[in-house]
């Protein structure tokens, strides 16, 4: 009986024992690293992911849900990667975890998501624009920029869209957008993605669609059928509901497919 039951044991806790998400770094043959970009009297700790090509690359800034940068978002890097991009994802927490830390020294999800109120928009502005220079400088780069983020960090690069001008395109995961004063100042397209039952964010669609096109801009968002807030990170982790593992696939392959034409 006992034999039995650790023999139970060894088949079943491996597979229990496995996270997709760091399964998936751990085994990338892509190239990652740590980088500190530094600016003023600021740092911001953030995530390369390089890509496996012969030439020079565009470049992605991936900016983080309200969960911090996570494994999955670190992920989100590597799946650029990839796909031929250069991925930067930024700890727009960085130095706000006890001691000075970045999301990883936080104690809990409550203390996390606290940290987010003491943000200021000028803050992540410029932490933004010092991981956008930061990376168009690197070799590996072709000096094209883009930015994605999701839910949080969705409505942030649709704000940086509108801070920083040269940017190649802007990627907007279930994101609120800006008001008319920031709109006039956006150069680049704007690409949405939002669910379908996620009514809290996808009503603002239609009125910023509204406002991006009084002012000339290009906004092209997409609502996917049935799936809900996150469904990028849902429709892949654990057992998604189809309609969110549809999303996230019809996503991806979207995604990567404007990416192209960059």
């Amino acid at each position: 009986m006992k034999r039995a039951f650790v023999l139970i044991a060894l088949l079943v806790f491996p597979v229990c024992a496995q996270d997709p998400t760091k399964e998936r770094l751990e085994k990338s043959p892509r190239h990652h690293e740590w980088v500190s970009v530094k600016y003023g009297n600021r740092t911001v700790q953030a995530f390369l992911a390089f890509p496996e090509v012969k030439g020079k690359a565009t470049a992605v800034i991936v900016i983080h849900e309200n969960r911090g940068l996570s494994d999955w978002v670190r992920s989100v890097a590597d799946q650029l990667a990839e796909a031929g991009y250069i991925a930067i994802a930024p700890d727009m927490l960085s130095g706000m975890a006890p001691n000075g830390g970045k999301t990883s020294d936080f104690p809990d999800g409550d203390s996390i998501r606290q940290a987010y109120s003491k943000l200021t928009p000028d803050q992540i502005t410029a932490d933004l624009n010092a991981v956008a220079d930061h990376v168009a400088k690197l070799p590996a780069c072709n000096g094209k920029v883009a930015v994605a983020g999701f839910c949080w960090g969705g409505r942030q690069s649709f704000m940086f869209a509108a801070n920083r001008p040269t940017l190649a395109a802007a990627f907007v995961f279930y994101g609120n957008g800006p008001d008319k004063d920031a709109i006039a100042k956006i150069k680049c397209p704007v690409y949405g993605f939002y669910g379908g039952n996620d009514a809290r964010v996808t009503e603002t669609v239609a009125p910023t669609s509204e406002l991006m096109k009084q002012a000339g801009k290009t906004f092209d968002p997409v609502v996917y059928e049935g799936a809900g807030h996150g469904f990028m990170r849902s429709g892949e982790e654990g057992t998604p509901t189809e309609a969110n593992k549809k999303a996230r696939d019809a996503g991806w392959m979207r995604w990567k497919a404007l990416l192209k034409k960059i």
